[in-house]
């Protein structure tokens, strides 16, 4: 008997005395769908959201150290009026002893439509800016660099947790599984606090990210043993075939290990990666025209590299700046925001409407920002911590700045507000763990019901936090 309860596995089970679930395990394993362990179906096989969200995949730009928001899309020009002077309101607690304001040194102006004021800093980017959702009511919790990061990328400051990109696949799985699901690039080596940014924790192994160190160009060095020179594509086959029977018995005796479960997975995808992968990291294989809409340089090749992984199906691409905290700039602001900025603008600005133009904007979610801002205070001098040049600025969790891009975001949209100097969100504010809400239902999700039980109680990207912005969403 079938009822409204029945799921389509359930119905090909029953129909046609099984014929129907037999064609369906032919048809898996044609797409590379099903796992090599009895034939169940990939821990990374596409799923379905919970409802119809409008975003299907997920690019994040991280600018690790902390991009200031009063000079790149947070005006306050009531900061010139106080230029070297204390503010009225006075300063809030910050990690270091900040004084007079600090105007900024870079010119806004209105963009699109829209008439949004972005700096010069990111002036290709704002030619999209009908097409970008900017929140300026950003606030985290503490202004250290390592919790502040965590609980961008995973949500707990303190604990060890599954990142943004392991929930996501975890969700959703993947459409392409000759390629990771979740690709974490960083150019240089490792941000602060390094693996812990794109860790699966206690979510099975095979939903933690990949990382490429991309100042590698050479596919080789992108992903080390990528090529086995050695061995033919089929003799490797036989032979991963071995390996993985005697994995599956190791499995079967000894029940359920996730380990070793991920191993198998992990065995299957580094086999399939070598006839993909070389395709989708090559960038020469891109028109001419495109590459040098992106430019030169890391940025626009990792940029690039990542909408040719979105487009080829890998559920969730997380761009990092550099190796450690590149934009943790407490001494020569200017100088150093004009430079990363430089660096990065261009790439970003191409990417969004190179996205936009192929379609994919619609259902590809672009994320931008930091793990905080910078104070609108000059820092003052601190042995050990800057060089005393008083002219920077120090980290900033009170209120800062992000945007969104594409995937159902509000385009053309400012939300939310800091104070008239720029120190604290006052307005419409918007918690880390709101802005994972947020992305959630633009993936399709309810943050609250996207669980998974471990240690004896249910977790979630936002924990017992977090509460959809509706405003931020189209």
């Amino acid at each position: 008997m079938f009822n409204a309860l029945t799921s389509r596995r359930e119905l090909l089970q029953r129909s046609g005395q099984g014929l129907g679930m037999l064609g369906l395990v032919s048809l898996l394993n044609d797409e590379g769908l099903l796992d090599s362990a009895e034939g169940a179906i990939s821990p990374m096989a596409p799923k379905m959201p919970q409802f119809a969200g409008k975003a299907k995949h997920v690019i994040h730009i991280f600018c690790n150290g902390g991009p200031s928001h009063v000079d790149t899309f947070d005006p306050k020009p009531a900061l010139a009026t106080y230029a070297g002077k204390e503010l009225p309101t006075g300063t809030l607690r910050t990690e270091r002893k900040t004084g007079a304001a600090l105007p900024s040194p870079f010119k806004f102006q209105k963009y699109g439509e829209s008439g949004i004021e972005v700096s010069e800093l990111f002036h290709h980017t704002a030619q999209s800016i009908d097409d970008i959702c900017v929140i300026r009511s950003m606030h985290a919790d503490v202004p250290n660099h390592e919790p502040s990061l965590m609980l961008m990328n995973c949500g707990e400051a303190r604990q060890p947790r599954p990142s943004m990109g392991s929930w996501v696949t975890y969700g959703l799985g993947t459409e392409n599984q000759n390629l990771p699901g979740f690709i974490s690039m960083c150019p240089g080596g490792y941000p602060i606090t390094e693996t812990a940014n794109w860790r699966s924790a206690f979510l099975p192994g095979v939903y933690q990210g990949t990382y490429i160190d991309s100042q590698h160009q050479e596919i080789d060095k992108l992903i080390a043993n990528i090529r086995n020179e050695s061995l033919p594509l089929e003799r490797q086959r036989e032979q991963l075939d071995l390996v993985q029977e005697l994995n599956r018995k190791h499995l079967q005796e000894r029940g359920i290990d996730p380990s070793l479960e991920a191993r198998i997975h992990s065995f299957e995808l580094a086999y399939r990666m070598q006839t993909e992968a070389a395709d989708a990291f090559d960038i020469n294989r891109e028109p001419k025209h495109i590459r040098e809409a992106y430019g030169e340089g890391v940025h626009a090749r990792q940029l690039l590299i990542a909408r040719r992984l979105v487009e080829r199906g890998v559920r969730f691409v997380q761009l990092w700046h550099g190796a450690g905290q590149p934009w943790d700039n407490h001494d020569d602001l200017e100088k150093n925001h004009r430079r990363l900025a430089g660096q990065l603008d261009k790439p970003l600005g191409a990417l969004i409407k190179d996205l936009k133009q192929r379609g994919m904007l619609e259902d590809t979610l672009v994320i931008w920002g930091g793990e905080f801002g910078r104070t609108p205070t000059v820092e003052l001098p601190t042995p050990g911590a800057n060089q005393g040049k008083i002219n920077g600025r120090d980290h900033n969790h009170w209120g800062f700045s992000m945007f969104l891009a594409g995937g159902g975001a509000r385009g053309g949209y400012v939300h939310g507000a800091t104070d008239e100097f720029g120190f604290q969100a006052v307005e419409n504010r918007v918690h880390v763990h709101d802005l994972h809400a947020t992305i959630m239902k633009l993936l399709g999700f309810d943050h609250e019901k996207l669980t998974y039980r471990f240690a004896g109680r249910d977790f979630r990207l936002t924990d017992v936090h977090g509460r959809v912005v509706d405003e931020l969403i189209a």
